[in-house]
């Protein structure tokens, strides 16, 4: 039964379509990951800033443009809206692959090419996250956005090790013309989606001062800031991960590029596991925000002491699976919370917050790498996510009257199926829905229809 309930948002036609096209494309994505990291630190001898400025240019636009991005989705027909976007992905994909294939590419040629990516998902990363509630009703929602995380991180199992591989044997050109045709297999999803039978959101009217409708509306959530700060100071190192894994494996372990492949296999497996883990809760638990964010920080301070590169492939295990836990509920929280009409300028603020951070700290890794050596740089991203992470802890816990033993491990409902002592104050904004007056507490931090 708990199999059949890790899967149940797959009964819907248009959302199973969805999800197989997501299921066949992701590998590429994160082979085009891979192969971008792997000929940056090629073309410029290892360094460790021109990888931090790699990201940070394909993260950029999010920080520049996000609110806007997240405006012009609340306004348009966001499965037309995700066609065009994933097309132009694939046309750059393919792009840089042939300036590689050709051994044309340069550095500034990546910066470009990470930059326009970066501008294409300003509008394609909050129309992905509008887009689920449409095909899906309110309580399959959650699941559905772990299983979406699940076939991300199953594509980040398989792709970064099917390109080191490779790598290893064509270089990296090919490995981008294959990305760039992994996005068909979306776009023909998409294509064969019954509009129908999908939950439309009533688009936003066109005119001035949608950005600012949207930050009033966050600014008075007091839980959403306090976990937007959350999520920017965990983001801050969390998000370069991959780039930390890059410079221990290239410059600790002088391993090559299918190594590296492997490490990353390593955490998307950890990842995989905390999505599908996700996949079967019913609702999303602000405990379980706080332990996973927590739990991501101290695993990156021993990944970055761990002495060789087995002990430390191992560590990147746990490490995705605190990641995915902190990263789905977040993400299930914000979703299920807000009023659907508003649903692409918030969640737009959110991958805003969740990617904008990263070119901010992708170049501080980078110089961190350069002046001390990747294992302290990894040690001190750690350091600095649990300090924050625990004052974030706090101040979130006191705007929201919770006790500290309500939102650690082991809390249940009682037996008679009242909530437990205190549980009541675990709240995700329910009284700031549109249809707040029709819906009701469950005393598990969700919300339900009366």
């Amino acid at each position: 039964m708990r199999r059949i309930a890790m899967f149940r948002s797959l009964a819907n036609r248009n959302y199973r379509l969805y999800a197989l096209g997501q299921l066949l494309s992701n590998p590429g994505t994160w082979m085009q990951r891979i192969a971008q990291d792997w000929l940056v630190l090629q073309l410029s001898g290892g360094s460790g800033i021109a990888l931090g400025m790699t990201t940070a240019l394909q993260f950029l636009p999010m920080l520049l443009f996000g609110l806007w991005g997240g405006a012009l989705v609340d306004r348009m027909d966001k499965r037309r809206l995700l066609v065009c976007t994933q097309a132009a992905m694939g046309v750059l994909a393919v792009g840089l692959g042939v300036l590689a294939t050709a051994g044309a590419a340069q550095v500034w040629h990546v910066y470009l090419f990470a930059f326009g990516l970066g501008m294409i998902t300003v509008v394609d990363n909050p129309g992905r996250q509008a887009f689920v509630p449409e095909m899906v009703d309110r309580e399959h929602l959650s699941n559905a956005i772990a299983l979406n995380s699940a076939s991300f991180q199953l594509g980040r199992v398989t792709g970064p090790a099917v390109a080191g591989l490779l790598i290893a044997v064509i270089g990296s050109g090919p490995v981008f013309l294959i990305n760039g045709a992994s996005f068909g297999f979306t776009i023909l999803a998409l294509v064969l989606i019954r509009t129908s039978e999908l939950n439309r959101t009533e688009r936003a009217a066109k005119g001035r001062g949608q950005i600012r409708e949207g930050l009033r509306y966050i600014g008075g959530r007091r839980d959403l800031v306090l976990l937007l700060v959350l999520a920017a100071a965990t983001q801050f190192f969390g998000a370069n991960s991959q780039n930390q894994i890059a410079l221990m494996v290239n410059n600790v372990f002088e391993a090559g590029a299918d190594a590296f492949g492997a490490a990353a296999a390593f955490l998307a497996v950890g990842a995989l596991v905390g999505a599908l883990l996700a996949a079967r809760r019913d609702r999303p638990r602000l405990r379980l925000v706080l332990i996973g964010s927590l739990a991501f920080g101290a695993l990156q301070v021993v990944a970055g002491l761990m002495p060789g590169y087995v002990s430390f492939v191992l560590v990147l295990v746990p490490m995705g699976v605190a990641f995915m836990t902190y990263v789905t509920t977040l993400n299930a929280t914000f979703q299920l919370s807000v009023d659907p009409r508003m649903r692409g300028r918030v969640m737009s603020m959110f991958m805003l917050v969740f990617m904008g951070v990263a070119p901010i700290g992708a170049p501080v890794v980078g110089l961190l790498a350069d002046a001390f050596g990747p294992r302290t740089s990894l040690v001190i991203g750690g350091a600095v996510t649990l300090v924050v992470v625990t004052v974030m802890s706090v101040l979130l816990l006191r705007a929201k009257d919770l006790r500290l033993r309500d939102v650690l491990p082991g809390r249940r409902s009682s037996a008679d199926g009242e909530p437990a002592p205190g549980a009541e104050h675990e709240r995700v904004g329910a009284e700031h829905h549109p249809d707040g007056d029709r819906l009701a507490r469950d005393g598990k931090g969700t919300v339900t229809r009366a």
